[in-house]
C-alpha cells in the first residue's frame, strides 16, 4: 500500500496533537490555510473525514482517534532516530547516568583517571536517582545497580555488593566495640537504599546471623542514600551497616574501619554497565567501558564471576 505524503500526515498529527489548526500550523512554521490544506488532502486520500470542524474548535472523529496513535509513534520513533544519530556522529560527548551515591563515593575520585587517559572525551555525569532514558535525556551510558534486567540494552556486569558495620577507629576504641554484642551501646545507623531491594541485608538480618539478640535492631539514624549514611559514621553519629563498594574509600583512608569480619551479600544484586544496544562499540562508550571494568577489577578482582560479592 503507498503511503500518504509525508508533509500530509505532519500536518495531520500536529493538528491532532493541538487540536489547533493555527497553533499546528504556528509549529510547523506555514500558515493556518496551508496547513488545513494538506489535512484535507490527507482526508481525500484516505477517504475519511479526520475531524470534525466547528465554528471555533475541532475534534477527532473516530477514524482521526484510530489514526492519530500510529502517526504520532511513527514520527516519535523518527526523533529518537535522528537523536541517536547525531549522539553516535558526536565522539567527544559522554553523558553518564550514574546514581548519586556511587557518584559521590565510588565514581567521581576516580574520574580524573578516566580524563587522563582519555583527554578527548567531553564525559559529564548525569547524577540522578530516576533511571533515565536514554533518547529522550541524551543519555549515552548507564551505571544501575539492580538485578540486571535491563531487556533491550547491552548489559554488563561490573561487580556485587555487601554491608558490613563500619565506624571510626575512635568510637571503636572509645566505645570498646570487640563483639557484636558492644554494639547494644552505641546508635546504629541504617542505609535504606539497599534493604528495600534485597533480603538479608538489614540491621537485624546481619545480628542474626552474628548469633547476637540484645541489641534492639530497630533504634537509630535512617537513611535513603548510601553515601548521607556512610558520611554520618565518619563524622562519629554511630555504626553503620554500611555498603562495602560505597565505603571502599573511606575504609583505605581509615577514616572507617570494620569491627567485624562478618558481611552479608546483597543477594541477586549488582552494578551493571548499559547502554543501547550497538552502541557499545562507539568509540566514547567503548573507551569508558573498558575503562571502568579495569577500575571495578581494582575494586572487585573476582568482579567476573556474577555470583560473588567483595
Amino acid at each position: 500500500m503507498r503511503l500518504p505524503p509525508l508533509n500530509a500526515l505532519r500536518a495531520f498529527e500536529a493538528t491532532a496533537r493541538h487540536l489547533s489548526f493555527s497553533l499546528a500550523a504556528e509549529e510547523l512554521n506555514v500558515t493556518p490555510g496551508a496547513l488545513s490544506h494538506q489535512v484535507r488532502g490527507l482526508e481525500d486520500v484516505l477517504e475519511v473525514k479526520l475531524f470534525h470542524r466547528q465554528a471555533r474548535a475541532i475534534s477527532l472523529t473516530e477514524a482521526g482517534h484510530a489514526l492519530y496513535p500510529g502517526v504520532r509513534s511513527g514520527f516519535l520513533s523518527f526523533e529518537d532516530a535522528i537523536t541517536q544519530l547525531r549522539r553516535m556522529s558526536d565522539d567527544e560527548i559522554l553523558v553518564i547516568s550514574v546514581g548519586p551515591s556511587f557518584t559521590a563515593k565510588w565514581l567521581a575520585p576516580r574520574l580524573s583517571r578516566f580524563m587522563a587517559k582519555e583527554p578527548d572525551i567531553d564525559a559529564r555525569i548525569s547524577a540522578n536517582l530516576k533511571r533515565s532514558d536514554f533518547t529522550s535525556d541524551g543519555v549515552d551510558i548507564a551505571i544501575r545497580f539492580g538485578k540486571g534486567d535491563y531487556p533491550g540494552l547491552h548489559v554488563e556486569w561490573l561487580m556485587g555488593e555487601a554491608v558490613l558495620p563500619l565506624c571510626t577507629p575512635q568510637l571503636r576504641e572509645r566505645e570498646q566495640i570487640n563483639e557484636p554484642s558492644d554494639l547494644d551501646r552505641v546508635t546504629l545507623i541504617h542505609d535504606e537504599s539497599i534493604s528495600v531491594m534485597s533480603d538479608g541485608t538489614t540491621w537485624a538480618d546481619w545480628l542474626e546471623v552474628a548469633g547476637t539478640n540484645g541489641v534492639d535492631a530497630s533504634r537509630g539514624l535512617r537513611f535513603n542514600l548510601a553515601d548521607h549514611a556512610i558520611d554520618a559514621a565518619v563524622e562519629g553519629a554511630g555504626v553503620v551497616l554500611g555498603r562495602r563498594v560505597m565505603a571502599e574509600a573511606d575504609l583505605r583512608s581509615g577514616r572507617l574501619v570494620a569491627p567485624f569480619e562478618l558481611e552479608l551479600a546483597a543477594k541477586g544484586l549488582g552494578f551493571f554497565l548499559v547502554c543501547p544496544l550497538g552502541t557499545e562499540n562507539r568509540k566514547p562508550v567503548r573507551a569508558f567501558r573498558e575503562w571502568i571494568i579495569a577500575e571495578t577489577a581494582l575494586t572487585c578482582p573476582q568482579r567476573v564471576a556474577k555470583t560473588h560479592v567483595c
